[in-house]
């Protein structure tokens, strides 16, 4: 580090010619030493000079053609830190052996391979929920935008599990979290492909069914609240896991209003006693 401290001030901008100057001056003192000692001494062949001139110049070509080239991977793996400093995942070419050059590019693509994950993993976690592997309420938002508005008229439901919070106090929060993973597993495998699933926050999850009617919706929730009376999930007390939903109507371009009708009636739902799917229209009832 000294030396390259030291020598900044020669081609700050290259170290391949900083490289270059230092051997220059390194390999040039003994011809110039041998230069002052035959004039002094009057032995000086001016032909012979000029030959030793040219031949150094010559291989001074041939240095600087090499350090350029011996120091490529280094500008390479430079090139690519500046790319993954930009968000990009950069990729270096590996080379044999185990000499410097070779362990720098390992180190580079390692590190690649280690930033390119860790992207992925940011990526994935904020459309994903952790927990349960469906949408987060981002991701569900952004699948919606990227739809054609056209597109993205059907229903909306809102689901909430009851008494979750028992779940966890009488049955621990591992429990819990097994719960809303399977729960989520079972609302993905009862809607179409089509449909989104999204954990909304909490035990809560929205469901968005585009190009479907709300009776449909409501459907589709009544089969998977059958199967979860045959088939519960856990047992608060003597009775099984249930949930309670809130379904409406709704398009992308009226979604946060139908999301609000939604917990309105999902709401009512849990006033009215738990265990069933409350549609909207029947608060205006």
């Amino acid at each position: 580090m000294r030396l390259y401290r030291a020598s900044s001030f020669i081609f700050p901008r290259s170290l391949q010619l900083r490289i270059f100057a230092v051997c220059f001056v390194a390999t040039h003192l003994p011809l110039l030493g041998f230069i002052i000692w035959a004039a002094a001494t009057h032995r000086l062949d001016l032909t012979g000079v000029l030959v030793v001139v040219g031949a150094t110049v010559l291989g001074l070509v041939l240095a600087l053609a090499g350090i350029f080239a011996l120091l490529a991977p280094i500008h390479l793996a430079a090139k690519a830190l500046n790319e993954a400093e930009e968000g990009q995942v950069p990729s270096v070419p590996l080379v044999s052996g185990n000499d410097l050059v070779a362990r720098l590019l390992a180190g580079i693509n390692r590190a690649a391979q280690s930033t390119a994950e860790r992207m992925r993993s940011l990526q994935r976690d904020a459309v994903q929920d952790p927990l349960t592997s469906v949408l987060n309420r981002r991701g569900l938002l952004a699948q919606l935008d990227a739809m054609p508005e056209h597109h993205t008229a059907g229903a909306l439901a809102l689901v909430d599990l009851d008494h979750f919070k028992l779940v966890n106090d009488l049955l621990g929060h591992e429990t819990g979290d097994r719960v809303l993973h399977d729960f989520a597993h079972r609302l993905v495998a009862a809607v179409r492909r089509t449909d989104m699933v999204a954990r909304w926050g909490g035990e809560e999850f929205l469901i968005y069914f585009p190009g479907a009617t709300e009776a449909v919706a409501q459907a589709v929730l009544m089969r998977i609240a059958e199967r979860l009376r045959a088939d519960p999930l856990a047992h608060v007390g003597d009775r099984p896991l249930s949930f309670s939903a809130g379904t409406t109507a709704a398009s992308r371009g009226t979604f946060d209003e139908a999301t609000r009708r939604a917990d309105a009636a999902l709401y009512e739902a849990k006033h009215r006693g738990r265990a069933r799917i409350l549609s909207s229209a029947e608060l205006r009832i």
